[in-house]
């Protein structure tokens, strides 16, 4: 009979993934000769991104077998079926032997049907072994024993199937057999399951020609299934729950379960939790809804489709096995012959796949957790002959219990993650403000972390005189608290810049408030880390387009970016000063001009940490793509995002992106003032020409009144010199009046018979908005009226 012919690809990783041997056979399936492979991070042979998926498909196992897509020297993407076995030396190295075996020939037919049946159903571990001493078959037995399907053993030897003193010295006496003819026996155990001793007899042929070799042992009856759930249960605690994603985990539970336990496996799930009561009653009375998350079946070319695919509903009439199991909240062992169970399939779309399949034994298992009712596991058998037994119905109780547990640790995450996504967005500015001074875009991304989203803000905020204020400020943390305490920061910058404070005494109040909040904290949970925002680190810059000039301070955040108009780019020389909370660190403000056209960019750290490049690295992306002309802001700020994030961040970003203006003298009128009352007159003239020569006579009467009362105050109760100056925007036009005196004014209640104080009510009630603002020497007031207004 003519059989498959197979090579033998085999490689070792060592356990920092670095490639340590490369086979004859590995470079003939790839390929990479060993001296262009070895030392080289076996990752690098990945056909795609799963170097994470393969440390978490590895981790706490000591072996594992599966489909990888792996990359050809000449670029083709190969899916090849690995086996991988970790090893220990004596000396305590560990590393990871890697096989398979590639078909390069027909397989072999099938042969005869009674061979077939006697063959996978012998009560005996068989399997037969060709002249190479390679595999070409394994009954049903030996796959069990083994917990390796035949398609992974096949075409290896069996040092590659189990590795260690008993794999080799029964290839050691299969060699023996093929060359002797004579039967030998192997003491030494392949496998826990196996019993011994391991029988080897030659297959001769007509002429006595050895053609093959059988493989036969005892299964280890009990304490060989005491083993496998053991086993099977260890692989859980590993392979179940690696992620926070519910749909994952029950991907997990079907995978662990499908075949070592059963050989279909599907997991319904309720939109979302509830008490037993609740769906004790619902079961009882009418059919119940839930969502299918996962199905998986042994791998048949024959085999049907499951039915409902991950993503569907499936409706479970109430005298149905899946729904009375919800309604007792208990797992139930079922053969397919009970009359539940028949009326189920025979009527029931969402039981097509027992009759698909053939199932002959069914069980069906709750998902409880903490007291909540999160949906119900299937399993069924329809390859292998015995049925599911009372220590099956417990282990996949267990099982189940923990794919439970994290799916509903999964939700409650993912309900604080929304609940905490909404309240950010709550808190960020929806829109941007109307101001002539830049032009801004910003991004927002959010971690894709189990941590959850940071406390990353940033915000606009138009000031007196044409200028507006830039934050960028990054919350220590992640979650509710991260992003309460970025709300009161926020909060706290927009009140502090209301009144016009310096960038440096901007920060330093808000330096107080995080000390007052941690104190607040700390004193009704002391062991709260990052209490009140302590280590938060702010940025704030005032932009003021009449002069061209910007003036930056910040807490322990990063420098802005700035790219001139002929291109150049640069980080502004911005002391860090400390993060927010050390307090009495002083913090300095800088101020620089910044050309019309200039390129200002905001970020956080987030921008530059992700875990595929280094800082230096970032930061030539992060100024690349700054550089490159753009025809909007926002195009720039997918480009920066695009050049340095490869995946989702780990840590929150913010990125705010501003193209200075300028208001030019045909916008900005300025004069210098004595100080007489008789001047007064002469500033109103000189307001009322200003306003002809922009074409706004309709503001002349309220902007004279303004001109009038303000400059009578600085002469009043100021100190020279005087300055007056008007600013028109497009939709505002600004009044604002300077001296050298640090005195504040106040609205006060005028008498029926004061001759004053009644100014500044006046200035209130005819301006939009108002306020004083104070410099290193004097004072500015302003009052700011709108033009678009009747």
């Amino acid at each position: 009979m003519e059989r498959q012919s197979t090579y033998t690809a085999t490689a070792t990783i060592d356990e920092q993934g670095i490639l340590t041997s490369w086979s004859e056979g590995a470079r003939r399936l790839l390929g990479h000769e060993p001296s262009a492979v070895v030392g080289r991070p076996a990752t690098a042979l990945l056909a795609a991104e799963g170097a994470e998926a393969a440390r978490r498909a590895l981790a706490g196992r000591d072996r594992w077998n599966g489909s990888v897509a792996l990359r050809h020297l000449d670029g083709r993407r190969l899916e090849v079926g690995l086996l991988a076995h970790r090893r220990t030396a004596d000396d305590g190295v560990t590393d990871w032997l890697v096989v398979t075996a590639v078909a390069t020939g027909p397989r072999a037919p099938e042969g005869w049907a009674l061979e077939e049946w006697a063959f996978n159903q012998s009560p005996f571990v068989l399997s037969v072994f060709d002249t190479d001493r390679c595999l070409v078959r394994a009954n049903r037995r030996m796959e069990r024993a083994l917990s390796l399907p035949e398609a992974v053993m096949r075409g290896l030897r069996l040092p590659h199937i189990a590795p260690g003193v008993g794999g080799e010295e029964a290839d050691a006496k299969l060699r023996e057999v093929l060359d002797s003819g004579e039967p030998q026996e192997v003491e030494a155990r392949l496998a826990p399951e196996l019993g011994r001793p391991v029988v080897l007899a030659p297959l001769k042929d007509a002429a006595g020609r050895v053609r093959a070799v059988c493989l036969a042992a005892h299964q280890r009856s009990e304490d060989a299934a005491a083993h496998q759930r053991m086993r099977l249960l260890s692989d859980a605690g590993t392979r179940i729950g690696t992620t926070a994603d519910l749909g994952r985990t029950a991907q997990e539970l079907a995978e662990v379960t499908v075949p070592r336990l059963a050989d279909f496996a599907a997991v319904d799930l309720l939109d979302s939790p509830r008490i037993a009561d609740e769906v004790s009653a619902e079961a009882a009375t009418g059919p119940v809804v839930l969502r299918r998350a996962a199905v998986r079946a042994v791998a048949d070319g024959d085999a049907p489709a499951s039915g409902t695919e991950p993503g569907e509903t499936t409706t479970y009439q109430a005298d149905s096995p899946p729904a009375q199991c919800l309604a007792s909240g208990r797992p139930v062992l079922y053969e397919t012959t009970d009359p539940a169970v028949a009326r189920w399939a025979a009527l029931d779309p969402s039981a097509d796949w027992l009759r698909a399949y053939g199932t002959h034994s069914l069980m069906v298992v709750p998902l409880l957790a903490q007291g909540n009712t999160l949906g119900v596991a299937l399993f069924g058998r329809h390859q292998r002959e015995e049925p599911f037994g009372p220590d099956d119905l417990r282990l996949a109780e267990e099982l189940t219990g923990r794919a439970a547990a994290h799916i509903h640790k999964a939700r409650g995450y993912a309900r604080a993650r929304t609940t905490t996504m909404a309240l950010q967005r709550s808190l960020l500015p929806h829109t941007l403000p109307n101001q002539a001074a830049l032009e801004i875009a910003t991004r927002y991304l959010p971690a894709a972390t189990r941590a959850g989203v940071g406390g990353d803000w940033f915000d606009v905020i138009p000031l007196s005189g044409a200028r507006v204020a830039l934050v960028v400020g990054d919350v220590v943390g992640h979650g509710l608290r991260a992003t309460a305490t970025m709300g009161r920061l926020r909060t706290a910058v927009r009140t502090l810049a209301d009144v016009d404070l310096p960038a440096d005494e901007l920060l330093t109040h808000l330096d107080d408030l995080v000390l007052h909040l941690a104190q607040d904290e700390g004193s009704t949970d002391p062991a709260a880390e990052t209490a009140g925002g302590i280590g938060t680190t702010c940025l704030y810059a005032v932009y003021d387009p009449v002069a061209g000039r910007c003036s930056i301070a910040r807490a322990g955040h990063p420098p802005p970016a700035v790219v001139t108009p002929d291109g150049a780019v640069r980080f502004l020389d911005v002391p860090a000063g400390p993060p927010l909370g050390l307090g009495g660190l002083p913090f300095e403000a800088v101020d620089t001009e910044l050309p019309e056209g200039s390129l200002l960019a905001l970020y956080t750290d987030g921008l530059l940490e992700a875990r595929d490049h280094d800082i230096d690295e970032a930061l030539d992306k992060m100024f690349a793509a700054l550089a490159r002309p753009a025809t909007t802001l926002d195009a720039v700020c997918d480009r920066v995002l695009t050049e340095l994030l490869s995946h989702r961040p780990e840590d929150d970003i913010a990125l705010l992106v501003a193209r200075t203006r300028v208001l030019h003298a045909d916008r900005v009128a300025a004069w210098e003032l004595a100080s007489d009352p008789t001047v007064v007159s002469t500033a109103r003239r000189y307001a009322d020409q200003q306003l002809t020569l922009w074409g706004l006579e309709d503001a002349a009467f309220v902007t004279e009144l303004m001109v009038s009362e303000l400059v009578t105050n600085a002469i009043r109760y100021g100190r020279p010199p005087i300055q007056l100056r008007l600013i028109h925007q497009d939709s505002t036009l600004t009044c604002e009046v300077f001296d050298s005196s640090s005195t504040t004014p106040h609205m006060r209640r005028a008498r029926i018979f004061d001759e004053g104080g009644r100014g500044l009510l006046l200035v209130a009630q005819l301006a939009e908005r108002w306020g004083t603002r104070h410099d290193r020497v004097g004072k500015t007031v302003w009052a700011e009226q709108s033009l678009s207004g009747g």
